[in-house]
């Protein structure tokens, strides 16, 4: 079924599956664009670099308006749209504002979980030669390789995670209809019973 004006925004702790229940929705709706910060940060950093925290950070402002530039011209098109971060009331006051524009129907799908176990699996995410080196120091360039990532300088710690998901309301983030995924065991979330979920609000708007 197409799905017509719907964003699907995948929100709340990081490393909760997001990414995996992306497949899963991408099986029944391969049609669906995904666009994604991360991938966005991880193009920027290696299109620049960069030498310190601050710098880092400035990168953020190109990020976000690549995003949203992108965001605007998929609603613009009137396809139904995917979209994965941990999203905070930071990008609240954008999204309200684009999908208002565009007339679009949000359904958020809000990964939750016990912060010890996501950590667990957040630092075993960062610690893996896939993950972009980007995400875990305060200097990169392209090509930059960390073979003992545990030495690297903005690893986050338990704490930072949790006062990242407190102070940023990771896991109160909600647009419009709301889904919300218990992921401390990631093995027994059952993904096609989400997307069900998502289908029948969806559905509501078609």
């Amino acid at each position: 079924m197409g799905m017509g004006k719907i964003l699907i925004l995948l929100a709340g702790y990081p490393a909760t599956g997001k990414s995996t229940f992306c497949r899963e929705l991408l099986k029944r709706h391969p049609e669906l664009p995904v666009i994604a910060p991360d991938d966005i940060k991880e193009q920027v950093w290696d299109e620049f670099g960069f030498d310190s925290a601050e710098e880092k950070a400035k990168l953020e402002k190109i990020v976000w308006e690549r995003y949203y530039k992108e965001l605007e011209a998929r609603m613009s098109q009137g396809v139904a749209l995917v979209s994965d971060y941990p999203f905070s009331d930071k990008q609240k006051p954008t999204l309200v504002k684009l999908v208002a524009k565009y007339g679009y129907h949000v359904i958020t799908v809000r990964f939750v979980g016990d912060l010890d176990e996501i950590y667990k699996r957040s630092l075993k995410r960062d610690l893996s030669q896939e993950r972009h080196l980007g995400h875990l120091m305060n200097h990169y360039h392209k090509g930059d390789y960390l073979a003992e990532r545990t030495k690297a300088d903005a690893l986050v710690t338990r704490e930072l995670l949790e006062r990242r998901c407190v102070e940023k309301g990771y896991g109160s983030f909600v647009l419009g209809d709301l889904v919300e995924v218990d992921a401390t065991d990631i093995a027994s979330v059952d993904e096609a019973a989400v997307v069900d979920q998502v289908e029948a609000l969806a559905e509501k708007y078609a």
